[in-house]
Protein backbone atom coordinates (compact mmCIF):
# COMPACT_ATOMS: atom_id res chain seq x y z
CA UNK A 1 0.00 0.00 0.00
CA UNK A 2 1.12 3.57 -0.60
CA UNK A 3 0.84 6.24 2.01
CA UNK A 4 2.71 9.45 1.55
CA UNK A 5 0.08 10.77 3.89
CA UNK A 6 -2.49 9.12 6.13
CA UNK A 7 -5.02 11.55 4.65
CA UNK A 8 -6.68 9.91 1.60
CA UNK A 9 -7.19 13.32 0.03
CA UNK A 10 -3.47 14.05 0.12
CA UNK A 11 -2.48 15.39 -3.33
CA UNK A 12 0.43 13.06 -3.87
CA UNK A 13 1.36 9.49 -3.09
CA UNK A 14 5.07 8.69 -3.26
CA UNK A 15 6.80 5.65 -4.75
CA UNK A 16 9.23 5.01 -1.91
CA UNK A 17 6.71 3.27 0.37
CA UNK A 18 5.52 1.14 -2.56
CA UNK A 19 8.90 -0.39 -3.24
CA UNK A 20 9.77 -0.81 0.42
CA UNK A 21 6.46 -2.48 1.27
CA UNK A 22 6.69 -4.81 -1.70
CA UNK A 23 10.00 -6.05 -0.31
CA UNK A 24 8.53 -6.41 3.18
CA UNK A 25 5.53 -8.39 1.93
CA UNK A 26 7.72 -10.79 0.05
CA UNK A 27 10.24 -11.20 2.84
CA UNK A 28 7.52 -12.41 5.23
CA UNK A 29 5.76 -14.98 3.02
CA UNK A 30 5.26 -18.34 4.67
CA UNK A 31 7.33 -21.21 3.31
CA UNK A 32 6.76 -24.94 3.44
CA UNK A 33 10.21 -25.33 5.03
CA UNK A 34 9.91 -25.64 8.82
CA UNK A 35 13.41 -24.25 9.22
CA UNK A 36 12.77 -20.97 7.43
CA UNK A 37 9.32 -19.46 7.88
CA UNK A 38 10.08 -16.39 5.77
CA UNK A 39 11.30 -16.25 2.21
CA UNK A 40 14.95 -15.90 1.51
CA UNK A 41 14.33 -15.46 -2.18
CA UNK A 42 11.80 -12.76 -1.42
CA UNK A 43 14.77 -10.48 -1.03
CA UNK A 44 15.50 -10.81 -4.73
CA UNK A 45 14.40 -8.17 -7.16
CA UNK A 46 16.92 -9.29 -9.75
CA UNK A 47 14.92 -12.44 -10.41
CA UNK A 48 12.01 -10.56 -11.97
CA UNK A 49 13.74 -8.99 -14.94
CA UNK A 50 13.02 -9.86 -18.56
CA UNK A 51 15.43 -12.71 -18.22
CA UNK A 52 16.29 -13.99 -21.67
CA UNK A 53 19.35 -11.92 -22.63
CA UNK A 54 19.41 -9.68 -25.69
CA UNK A 55 22.75 -9.48 -27.46
CA UNK A 56 24.45 -7.41 -30.13
CA UNK A 57 25.24 -8.83 -33.55
CA UNK A 58 28.03 -11.33 -33.18
CA UNK A 59 27.02 -12.38 -29.68
CA UNK A 60 25.79 -15.87 -28.93
CA UNK A 61 22.05 -15.84 -28.28
CA UNK A 62 21.51 -17.64 -24.98
CA UNK A 63 18.10 -18.98 -25.91
CA UNK A 64 19.17 -20.34 -29.30
CA UNK A 65 22.29 -22.29 -28.40
CA UNK A 66 21.76 -25.98 -29.04
CA UNK A 67 24.21 -28.57 -27.92
CA UNK A 68 24.11 -31.63 -25.76
CA UNK A 69 24.56 -31.37 -22.01
CA UNK A 70 27.92 -32.53 -20.76
CA UNK A 71 27.64 -35.93 -19.11
CA UNK A 72 30.04 -35.16 -16.26
CA UNK A 73 29.35 -32.24 -13.88
CA UNK A 74 31.24 -29.09 -14.76
CA UNK A 75 33.90 -27.89 -12.28
CA UNK A 76 32.70 -25.13 -9.97
CA UNK A 77 35.08 -22.59 -11.46
CA UNK A 78 33.92 -23.19 -15.05
CA UNK A 79 32.92 -19.89 -16.66
CA UNK A 80 29.46 -20.26 -18.19
CA UNK A 81 29.12 -16.70 -19.47
CA UNK A 82 30.83 -13.33 -19.39
CA UNK A 83 28.43 -10.40 -18.90
CA UNK A 84 30.10 -7.10 -19.76
CA UNK A 85 33.44 -8.58 -18.62
CA UNK A 86 31.96 -10.06 -15.42
CA UNK A 87 32.15 -13.89 -15.29
CA UNK A 88 29.28 -16.18 -14.34
CA UNK A 89 30.46 -19.56 -13.07
CA UNK A 90 29.00 -22.98 -12.42
CA UNK A 91 29.41 -22.31 -8.70
CA UNK A 92 27.12 -19.27 -8.99
CA UNK A 93 24.44 -21.32 -10.71
CA UNK A 94 24.66 -24.23 -8.26
CA UNK A 95 24.46 -21.93 -5.24
CA UNK A 96 21.34 -20.26 -6.62
CA UNK A 97 19.74 -23.64 -7.22
CA UNK A 98 20.48 -24.70 -3.64
CA UNK A 99 19.04 -21.46 -2.32
CA UNK A 100 15.89 -22.07 -4.36
CA UNK A 101 15.59 -25.54 -2.82
CA UNK A 102 16.05 -24.19 0.69
CA UNK A 103 13.55 -21.36 0.24
CA UNK A 104 10.79 -23.56 -1.20
CA UNK A 105 11.31 -26.47 1.17
CA UNK A 106 11.51 -28.86 -1.80
CA UNK A 107 14.37 -31.24 -2.54
CA UNK A 108 16.06 -30.34 -5.81
CA UNK A 109 17.57 -33.38 -7.47
CA UNK A 110 19.97 -33.45 -10.42
CA UNK A 111 17.19 -33.98 -12.96
CA UNK A 112 15.18 -31.00 -11.71
CA UNK A 113 18.29 -28.84 -11.53
CA UNK A 114 19.03 -29.62 -15.16
CA UNK A 115 15.59 -28.35 -16.12
CA UNK A 116 15.89 -25.24 -13.93
CA UNK A 117 19.48 -24.43 -14.88
CA UNK A 118 18.73 -22.41 -18.06
CA UNK A 119 16.32 -20.13 -16.21
CA UNK A 120 18.71 -19.76 -13.27
CA UNK A 121 21.42 -18.68 -15.70
CA UNK A 122 19.12 -16.12 -17.29
CA UNK A 123 18.23 -14.85 -13.83
CA UNK A 124 21.88 -14.48 -12.85
CA UNK A 125 22.66 -12.67 -16.10
CA UNK A 126 19.92 -10.20 -15.18
CA UNK A 127 21.48 -9.76 -11.75
CA UNK A 128 24.85 -9.02 -13.30
CA UNK A 129 23.31 -6.37 -15.54
CA UNK A 130 21.35 -4.80 -12.71
CA UNK A 131 24.39 -4.82 -10.44
CA UNK A 132 26.43 -3.05 -13.11
CA UNK A 133 23.70 -0.44 -13.53
CA UNK A 134 23.60 0.11 -9.77
CA UNK A 135 27.36 0.61 -9.68
CA UNK A 136 27.33 2.93 -12.70
CA UNK A 137 24.95 5.19 -10.81
CA UNK A 138 27.29 5.17 -7.78
CA UNK A 139 24.60 3.63 -5.58
CA UNK A 140 26.12 2.01 -2.52
CA UNK A 141 24.40 -0.44 -0.19
CA UNK A 142 25.70 0.03 3.36
CA UNK A 143 26.84 -3.22 5.03
CA UNK A 144 24.65 -2.33 8.00
CA UNK A 145 21.58 -2.40 5.76
CA UNK A 146 22.42 -5.89 4.51
CA UNK A 147 23.16 -7.06 8.06
CA UNK A 148 19.83 -5.63 9.21
CA UNK A 149 18.00 -7.51 6.44
CA UNK A 150 19.64 -10.80 7.46
CA UNK A 151 18.93 -10.12 11.13
CA UNK A 152 15.31 -9.47 10.19
CA UNK A 153 15.05 -12.87 8.51
CA UNK A 154 16.52 -14.51 11.62
CA UNK A 155 14.19 -12.61 13.93
CA UNK A 156 11.05 -13.48 11.96
CA UNK A 157 12.08 -17.13 11.98
CA UNK A 158 12.83 -17.18 15.68
CA UNK A 159 16.50 -17.92 14.95
CA UNK A 160 19.33 -16.77 17.21
CA UNK A 161 21.90 -14.33 15.87
CA UNK A 162 24.12 -15.78 13.11
CA UNK A 163 22.01 -18.96 12.93
CA UNK A 164 21.10 -18.23 9.31
CA UNK A 165 24.76 -18.38 8.29
CA UNK A 166 25.05 -21.81 9.92
CA UNK A 167 21.78 -23.03 8.34
CA UNK A 168 22.93 -22.03 4.86
CA UNK A 169 26.33 -23.63 5.40
CA UNK A 170 24.64 -26.84 6.54
CA UNK A 171 22.78 -26.98 3.22
CA UNK A 172 25.87 -26.13 1.21
CA UNK A 173 24.76 -22.60 0.30
CA UNK A 174 27.23 -19.75 0.40
CA UNK A 175 26.09 -16.79 2.50
CA UNK A 176 27.42 -14.61 -0.32
CA UNK A 177 24.60 -15.90 -2.52
CA UNK A 178 22.00 -14.41 -0.18
CA UNK A 179 24.02 -11.23 0.40
CA UNK A 180 24.29 -10.63 -3.34
CA UNK A 181 20.52 -10.97 -3.71
CA UNK A 182 19.88 -8.52 -0.89
CA UNK A 183 22.38 -6.05 -2.30
CA UNK A 184 20.77 -6.14 -5.75
CA UNK A 185 17.31 -5.71 -4.27
CA UNK A 186 18.19 -2.65 -2.25
CA UNK A 187 20.19 -1.09 -5.08
CA UNK A 188 17.53 -1.76 -7.72
CA UNK A 189 14.92 0.01 -5.59
CA UNK A 190 17.16 3.07 -5.69
CA UNK A 191 17.56 2.77 -9.46
CA UNK A 192 13.79 2.67 -9.99
CA UNK A 193 13.36 5.71 -7.77
CA UNK A 194 15.83 7.61 -9.91
CA UNK A 195 14.20 6.46 -13.16
CA UNK A 196 10.71 7.42 -12.06
CA UNK A 197 11.68 10.80 -10.71
CA UNK A 198 8.63 13.06 -10.72
CA UNK A 199 6.56 10.17 -12.10
CA UNK A 200 7.03 8.48 -8.73
CA UNK A 201 3.97 10.31 -7.48
CA UNK A 202 0.29 9.63 -8.03
CA UNK A 203 -1.88 12.70 -7.81
CA UNK A 204 -5.31 12.99 -6.24
CA UNK A 205 -6.68 13.80 -9.71
CA UNK A 206 -5.38 10.51 -11.13
CA UNK A 207 -6.92 8.62 -8.22
CA UNK A 208 -10.26 10.34 -8.79
CA UNK A 209 -10.16 9.47 -12.49
CA UNK A 210 -9.57 5.80 -11.69
CA UNK A 211 -12.40 5.88 -9.12
CA UNK A 212 -14.77 7.24 -11.79
CA UNK A 213 -13.64 4.53 -14.21
CA UNK A 214 -14.34 1.84 -11.61
CA UNK A 215 -17.83 3.19 -10.99
CA UNK A 216 -18.56 2.89 -14.70
CA UNK A 217 -17.54 -0.77 -14.50
CA UNK A 218 -19.98 -1.53 -11.69
CA UNK A 219 -21.57 -4.97 -12.11
CA UNK A 220 -18.81 -6.50 -14.23
CA UNK A 221 -16.75 -9.52 -13.15
CA UNK A 222 -13.15 -9.13 -12.04
CA UNK A 223 -10.59 -11.64 -10.82
CA UNK A 224 -7.82 -11.66 -8.25
CA UNK A 225 -4.95 -13.41 -10.04
CA UNK A 226 -1.34 -14.40 -9.50
CA UNK A 227 0.98 -15.11 -12.41
CA UNK A 228 4.35 -16.52 -13.35
CA UNK A 229 5.50 -15.18 -16.71
CA UNK A 230 8.17 -16.96 -18.75
CA UNK A 231 9.51 -14.86 -21.60
CA UNK A 232 10.11 -16.39 -25.04
CA UNK A 233 12.87 -14.61 -26.92
CA UNK A 234 12.23 -16.27 -30.29
CA UNK A 235 8.62 -17.47 -30.85
CA UNK A 236 9.86 -19.82 -33.59
CA UNK A 237 11.87 -21.79 -31.03
CA UNK A 238 9.81 -21.85 -27.83
CA UNK A 239 10.22 -25.54 -26.97
CA UNK A 240 12.74 -24.98 -24.17
CA UNK A 241 10.73 -22.20 -22.50
CA UNK A 242 7.62 -24.38 -22.71
CA UNK A 243 9.52 -27.28 -21.12
CA UNK A 244 10.65 -24.97 -18.31
CA UNK A 245 7.10 -23.69 -17.81
CA UNK A 246 5.84 -27.26 -17.49
CA UNK A 247 8.59 -27.99 -14.95
CA UNK A 248 7.48 -25.04 -12.82
CA UNK A 249 3.86 -26.20 -13.02
CA UNK A 250 4.87 -29.68 -11.86
CA UNK A 251 6.66 -28.28 -8.81
CA UNK A 252 3.74 -25.96 -7.97
CA UNK A 253 1.33 -28.88 -8.12
CA UNK A 254 3.64 -30.84 -5.83
CA UNK A 255 3.33 -28.07 -3.26
CA UNK A 256 5.97 -25.43 -4.02
CA UNK A 257 4.69 -22.05 -2.73
CA UNK A 258 3.43 -19.98 -5.69
CA UNK A 259 4.70 -16.60 -4.32
CA UNK A 260 8.20 -17.94 -3.75
CA UNK A 261 8.49 -19.58 -7.16
CA UNK A 262 7.16 -16.39 -8.76
CA UNK A 263 9.75 -14.33 -6.88
CA UNK A 264 12.47 -16.64 -8.17
CA UNK A 265 11.51 -17.20 -11.78
CA UNK A 266 8.72 -14.94 -13.03
CA UNK A 267 9.93 -12.39 -15.56
CA UNK A 268 7.18 -9.89 -14.84
CA UNK A 269 7.43 -7.05 -12.36
CA UNK A 270 4.54 -8.70 -10.46
CA UNK A 271 7.18 -11.05 -9.08
CA UNK A 272 7.91 -8.28 -6.56
CA UNK A 273 4.55 -9.18 -5.04
CA UNK A 274 5.00 -12.92 -5.36
CA UNK A 275 3.28 -12.88 -8.74
CA UNK A 276 0.18 -11.10 -7.45
CA UNK A 277 -1.66 -9.15 -10.16
CA UNK A 278 -4.34 -7.97 -7.74
CA UNK A 279 -7.89 -7.46 -9.01
CA UNK A 280 -8.13 -7.25 -12.80
CA UNK A 281 -11.00 -7.17 -15.27
CA UNK A 282 -11.44 -9.25 -18.37
CA UNK A 283 -10.65 -6.39 -20.74
CA UNK A 284 -7.22 -6.09 -19.09
CA UNK A 285 -6.35 -9.72 -19.87
CA UNK A 286 -5.29 -11.69 -22.91
CA UNK A 287 -8.19 -13.70 -24.42
CA UNK A 288 -6.31 -16.96 -23.79
CA UNK A 289 -6.02 -16.09 -20.09
CA UNK A 290 -9.73 -15.26 -19.89
CA UNK A 291 -10.63 -18.61 -21.45
CA UNK A 292 -8.49 -20.41 -18.88
CA UNK A 293 -9.60 -18.59 -15.71
CA UNK A 294 -13.28 -19.07 -16.56
CA UNK A 295 -12.67 -22.81 -16.28
CA UNK A 296 -10.63 -22.67 -13.08
CA UNK A 297 -11.85 -22.91 -9.48
CA UNK A 298 -10.94 -20.22 -6.99
CA UNK A 299 -8.04 -21.20 -4.73
CA UNK A 300 -4.25 -21.18 -4.67
CA UNK A 301 -4.17 -24.96 -5.14
CA UNK A 302 -5.46 -24.71 -8.71
CA UNK A 303 -2.61 -24.13 -11.16
CA UNK A 304 -3.28 -23.50 -14.84
CA UNK A 305 -1.63 -25.26 -17.73
CA UNK A 306 0.83 -23.14 -19.76
CA UNK A 307 -1.03 -20.27 -21.44
CA UNK A 308 0.55 -18.86 -24.60
CA UNK A 309 0.43 -15.07 -24.58
CA UNK A 310 2.30 -12.40 -26.55
CA UNK A 311 5.95 -12.60 -25.52
CA UNK A 312 5.89 -15.95 -23.77
CA UNK A 313 3.95 -18.28 -21.50
CA UNK A 314 2.06 -17.53 -18.31
CA UNK A 315 0.96 -19.71 -15.38
CA UNK A 316 -2.13 -18.48 -13.53
CA UNK A 317 -3.81 -19.18 -10.21
CA UNK A 318 -7.16 -17.59 -9.30
CA UNK A 319 -7.22 -16.19 -5.76
CA UNK A 320 -10.68 -14.65 -5.94
CA UNK A 321 -13.62 -13.67 -8.12
CA UNK A 322 -16.17 -10.90 -7.58
CA UNK A 323 -18.68 -8.58 -9.17
CA UNK A 324 -17.39 -5.02 -9.22
CA UNK A 325 -19.12 -3.00 -6.55
CA UNK A 326 -20.57 -6.07 -4.79
CA UNK A 327 -18.45 -8.36 -2.65
CA UNK A 328 -19.84 -8.74 0.88
CA UNK A 329 -17.65 -10.46 3.42
CA UNK A 330 -16.49 -10.47 7.02
CA UNK A 331 -13.25 -9.22 8.53
CA UNK A 332 -11.88 -9.87 11.97
CA UNK A 333 -8.96 -8.58 13.98
CA UNK A 334 -7.16 -10.98 16.29
CA UNK A 335 -4.26 -11.20 18.69
CA UNK A 336 -2.20 -14.33 18.99
CA UNK A 337 0.35 -15.62 21.48
CA UNK A 338 2.80 -18.32 20.44
CA UNK A 339 4.50 -20.44 23.09
CA UNK A 340 7.50 -22.18 21.50
CA UNK A 341 8.75 -25.67 22.24
CA UNK A 342 12.44 -26.28 22.96
CA UNK A 343 12.48 -29.14 20.41
CA UNK A 344 10.26 -30.52 17.67
CA UNK A 345 7.22 -32.25 19.15
CA UNK A 346 7.24 -36.04 19.16
CA UNK A 347 3.84 -37.22 20.50
CA UNK A 348 5.40 -40.44 21.74
CA UNK A 349 8.18 -38.69 23.67
CA UNK A 350 6.90 -35.39 25.06
CA UNK A 351 9.61 -33.42 26.85
CA UNK A 352 9.11 -31.83 30.29
CA UNK A 353 9.32 -28.37 28.69
CA UNK A 354 6.55 -29.25 26.24
CA UNK A 355 4.34 -30.52 29.09
CA UNK A 356 4.97 -27.30 31.02
CA UNK A 357 4.18 -25.23 27.91
CA UNK A 358 0.84 -26.99 27.46
CA UNK A 359 -0.06 -26.44 31.11
CA UNK A 360 0.88 -22.77 30.72
CA UNK A 361 -1.30 -22.47 27.62
CA UNK A 362 -4.30 -24.01 29.37
CA UNK A 363 -3.91 -21.57 32.27
CA UNK A 364 -3.70 -18.60 29.88
CA UNK A 365 -6.86 -19.74 28.10
CA UNK A 366 -8.68 -19.78 31.44
CA UNK A 367 -7.41 -16.50 32.90
CA UNK A 368 -6.75 -14.01 30.08
CA UNK A 369 -9.65 -11.82 28.91
CA UNK A 370 -8.26 -9.03 26.73
CA UNK A 371 -6.39 -8.67 23.45
CA UNK A 372 -3.74 -6.49 25.10
CA UNK A 373 -2.96 -9.31 27.53
CA UNK A 374 -2.56 -11.79 24.66
CA UNK A 375 -0.19 -9.42 22.85
CA UNK A 376 1.86 -8.94 26.03
CA UNK A 377 2.16 -12.72 26.50
CA UNK A 378 3.34 -13.11 22.91
CA UNK A 379 6.03 -10.48 23.46
CA UNK A 380 7.15 -12.18 26.67
CA UNK A 381 7.66 -15.40 24.70
CA UNK A 382 9.84 -13.86 22.00
CA UNK A 383 7.12 -12.82 19.52
CA UNK A 384 8.02 -15.67 17.15
CA UNK A 385 4.79 -14.89 15.31
CA UNK A 386 3.22 -11.43 15.02
CA UNK A 387 0.84 -10.50 17.82
CA UNK A 388 -1.35 -8.64 15.34
CA UNK A 389 -1.37 -10.15 11.83
CA UNK A 390 -3.74 -7.41 10.60
CA UNK A 391 -7.29 -7.62 9.31
CA UNK A 392 -8.26 -11.11 8.18
CA UNK A 393 -11.05 -12.06 5.79
CA UNK A 394 -12.96 -15.07 7.09
CA UNK A 395 -14.04 -16.18 3.61
CA UNK A 396 -10.40 -16.68 2.52
CA UNK A 397 -9.38 -18.88 5.45
CA UNK A 398 -9.20 -22.65 5.40
CA UNK A 399 -12.40 -24.29 6.69
CA UNK A 400 -10.90 -25.42 10.01
CA UNK A 401 -9.54 -22.00 10.99
CA UNK A 402 -12.64 -20.22 9.72
CA UNK A 403 -14.87 -22.47 11.79
CA UNK A 404 -12.76 -21.85 14.89
CA UNK A 405 -12.76 -18.05 14.57
CA UNK A 406 -16.41 -17.72 13.52
CA UNK A 407 -17.56 -19.54 16.65
CA UNK A 408 -15.08 -17.90 19.05
CA UNK A 409 -16.70 -15.14 21.17
CA UNK A 410 -14.98 -11.77 21.39
CA UNK A 411 -12.22 -11.47 24.00
CA UNK A 412 -12.13 -15.21 24.70
CA UNK A 413 -8.93 -17.19 24.17
CA UNK A 414 -9.16 -20.19 21.84
CA UNK A 415 -8.30 -23.70 22.89
CA UNK A 416 -4.52 -24.35 22.64
CA UNK A 417 -3.57 -25.04 18.99
CA UNK A 418 -0.64 -27.45 19.11
CA UNK A 419 1.89 -27.69 16.26
CA UNK A 420 5.29 -29.37 16.00
CA UNK A 421 7.14 -26.22 17.11
CA UNK A 422 4.83 -24.76 19.75
CA UNK A 423 1.32 -23.78 20.85
CA UNK A 424 -0.83 -20.96 19.46
CA UNK A 425 -3.49 -19.12 21.42
CA UNK A 426 -5.84 -16.82 19.51
CA UNK A 427 -8.32 -14.18 20.64
CA UNK A 428 -10.82 -12.39 18.36
CA UNK A 429 -10.84 -8.66 19.10
CA UNK A 430 -13.46 -7.49 16.58
CA UNK A 431 -15.75 -8.73 13.80
CA UNK A 432 -17.45 -6.68 11.10
CA UNK A 433 -19.01 -6.93 7.68
CA UNK A 434 -17.24 -5.30 4.74
CA UNK A 435 -17.76 -4.78 1.02
CA UNK A 436 -14.42 -5.96 -0.35
CA UNK A 437 -15.17 -4.49 -3.75
CA UNK A 438 -14.63 -1.01 -2.32
CA UNK A 439 -11.13 0.29 -2.94
CA UNK A 440 -9.57 2.94 -0.77
CA UNK A 441 -7.70 5.87 -2.38
CA UNK A 442 -4.39 4.38 -1.25
CA UNK A 443 -5.27 1.01 -2.83
CA UNK A 444 -6.06 2.75 -6.12
CA UNK A 445 -2.82 4.72 -5.87
CA UNK A 446 -0.96 1.48 -5.22
CA UNK A 447 -2.43 -0.05 -8.39
CA UNK A 448 -1.56 3.00 -10.49
CA UNK A 449 1.98 3.03 -9.13
CA UNK A 450 2.40 -0.70 -9.73
CA UNK A 451 1.49 -0.15 -13.38
CA UNK A 452 4.01 2.69 -13.62
CA UNK A 453 6.79 0.73 -11.90
CA UNK A 454 6.11 -2.29 -14.14
CA UNK A 455 6.42 -0.20 -17.29
CA UNK A 456 9.58 1.55 -16.08
CA UNK A 457 11.28 -1.68 -14.98
CA UNK A 458 10.51 -3.45 -18.24
CA UNK A 459 11.87 -0.57 -20.29
CA UNK A 460 15.04 -0.28 -18.22
CA UNK A 461 15.67 -4.03 -18.32
CA UNK A 462 15.19 -4.01 -22.07
CA UNK A 463 17.69 -1.16 -22.43
CA UNK A 464 20.26 -2.97 -20.28
CA UNK A 465 19.99 -6.15 -22.36
CA UNK A 466 20.14 -4.28 -25.64
CA UNK A 467 23.40 -2.58 -24.69
CA UNK A 468 24.97 -5.63 -23.05
CA UNK A 469 27.88 -7.71 -24.32
CA UNK A 470 27.02 -11.28 -23.27
CA UNK A 471 29.43 -14.05 -24.26
CA UNK A 472 28.10 -17.55 -23.57
CA UNK A 473 31.14 -19.81 -22.97
CA UNK A 474 29.28 -23.06 -22.25
CA UNK A 475 26.41 -24.18 -24.44
CA UNK A 476 23.94 -25.78 -22.09
CA UNK A 477 20.63 -27.16 -23.21
CA UNK A 478 18.06 -24.39 -23.20
CA UNK A 479 20.60 -21.62 -22.75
Amino acid sequence: MISASKNPSSPVFKIIPVLQRKAERLSCMRLRSLTLACSLTALTLASVANAAPHTHTGQTQAASASSTQAKAPLPDDTIIAVVNSIPLTTRDVNNRGKLFALSTGLPVNDELMQRLRPQIIRQLIDERLRTQEILSRHINTPPEQIAAAIAGIERRNGMPENALRDRLAQDGVSLTTLIDQIRVQIGWVQVLRQELGARGRVSAKEIAQREDALKRQDGRTEYNLSEIFVKVEDPRHAEEELAFTNTVIQELRKGAPFPIVAAQFSQSQTALDGGSMGWVQEDELDPAVIDMIKQMPVGAGAISNPIKVPGGFVIITVNGKRIIGHQPGHVISIRQAFLPFDAELNPEHITPQQQQTLQKAVKIAQTVHSCDEVAAINQQNGERRPSDPGELQLERMNPQMRGLLESLPLNKVSRPLVSTDGIDLIMVCSKKEKNFADRSPSEIADQLMNERVEQTARQLDSDLHRKAMIDMRIKLKGV
